[in-house]
Order: structure tokens, then sequence, then C-alpha cells
């Protein structure tokens, strides 16, 4: 659960940050005036859609630290946020034993890398 006031601080140091006023960060993430208001003076909590427009418009901001104030602000970049999914090489591979007549093998292996470029790996 959002604590409100430490959410509303979290809030007042993202305006300052970006020199925003209340006003011009609602238009700037498209919702109405009234309820970043509402929300600075704690009469309202934040909604789901409120937070992921905020981390939609602003990349800095990291949604966890928003949330709970876990994380950094500005965050440099989502790793802390998204887990380190690339594959991992193993230099040092273990012989297979020969596949028997029913086995399947593996004809061709592809990694696909972020930057776009892949490495191709085939069988026998």
């Amino acid at each position: 659960m959002v604590n409100t006031s430490d959410f509303i601080v979290r809030m007042e140091r993202l305006l300052g940050y970006y020199s925003l006023t209340a006003s011009a960060f609602a238009d700037k993430i498209q919702v109405q005036r009234s309820s970043i208001s509402h929300l600075l003076s704690g009469r309202n909590k934040p909604s789901l859609d409120f937070v992921l427009k905020v981390v939609k418009t602003f990349p800095e901001v990291n949604l966890y630290w928003l949330l709970n104030g876990k994380g950094s602000f500005p965050s440099q970049t989502n790793s802390d946020i998204i887990p380190d999914l690339s594959p991992t090489v193993q230099k040092k591979s273990t012989p297979l034993p020969p596949p028997s007549q029913t086995e399947k093998t593996i004809d061709k292996i592809i990694i696909f890398y972020s930057d776009g470029s892949f490495k191709s790996y085939h069988g026998d």
C-alpha cells in the first residue's frame, strides 16, 4: 500500500526536478489539473492509471521509487526495474553423448541480442 504523505513528497520532488507547476505537470501526463491538486493535498490517493502515466511520460522515474521510495530518482536506466535476461554463454561445454536413432537432434540455435545482432549455431 502506498503511503500517501511519502508519495506527496516524491511528487513534489518530481515537480521540482522538472521545474513544472502542478498544472503543467497535469497537462504533460494528460490528467485533469484538479487530480494533481487533490493528490498533493492528500485528498486523493494515486490511481494505477495515474502512476503509469507518470512513469510512461518521464522515463527517469523509477516505478518502485515513485510508489514506495525504493530505488533511485532520477533513474539512470531501467536495469534496476527489469532483470537482465540476456543469455549467458558457457565457455566450457560438456560433450553430449551421441544421439540415439529415435532421439531428436538440434539443427540450429539462434541467439538474438538487444542491439539487433544475432549469432547462429548449426548442429553437426
